[in-house]
């Protein structure tokens, strides 16, 4: 029996262990990483802390295996990651040696992004404020589970006063993109693609 809850304190590591299953393009990054909780510091466990009313997980027999976060307002969120959450994270470690960074390892290209995060470009925010990540392991995966995850999170946040959403995903995972443009999110600016992310924009009823 399959059933989608608000995320609850417990699932914390659910989270890290899904974000690093998915995060090689979809696919399990465990091989990739010296420390199995960098991906999830990033993409899910942030979120599940700070937004924990826009967390969402979906259960099966076997415990959680999906989850949906986001937030209403990009910049904002942005703004509390710098405050609140980077610290923590940069405690104790160093940002890997720029002069190398064709060399970085999967472990130092996120340290970096911790250390000296890039925000999400004006022109992708100015349109779409919100933003969300949606990510399965792949027992669900292919059955319907992600779009209800999205739906219920979309709801969630239209309910909240958001009205237009993004979702960046890596250009070569060509599933997750297939999925956005399901769910009708759209190319925002191909144009402007810079060759690794792809930004796909939804607007919502009002």
């Amino acid at each position: 029996m399959l059933r989608i809850r608000a995320c609850a304190s417990d699932d914390l590591e659910a989270l890290y262990a899904i974000s690093l299953a998915t995060g090689d393009r979809g696919g399990d990054a465990s091989a990739l990483y010296r420390d199995p909780r960098l991906m999830g510091a990033i993409y899910s466990a942030p979120y599940a802390l700070l937004e924990p009313e826009l967390a969402f997980v979906a259960e099966d027999a076997d415990g959680v295996a999906g989850f949906a976060v986001g937030t209403c307002d990009t910049r904002a969120f942005e703004d509390r990651l710098a405050a609140e959450w980077r610290p923590r994270l940069r405690a104790g470690t160093s940002p890997p040696d720029p002069a190398r960074a064709d060399r970085w390892t999967a472990d130092e290209r996120r340290l970096h992004q911790i250390h000296t995060p890039t925000p999400t470009p004006d022109w992708v925010v100015a349109a779409h404020p919100a933003h969300l990540h949606v990510n399965l392991l792949p027992r669900l995966q292919g059955r319907g589970v992600g779009a209800r995850l999205a739906d219920r999170w979309t709801a969630s946040a239209a309910a909240r006063g958001a009205r237009a959403l993004h979702a960046g995903v890596n250009a070569h995972n060509t599933r997750a993109l297939s999925f956005w443009r399901r769910q009708g999110f759209a190319e925002i600016d191909p144009a402007r693609r810079d060759g690794r992310t792809v930004w796909l924009g939804r607007r919502l009823a009002p």
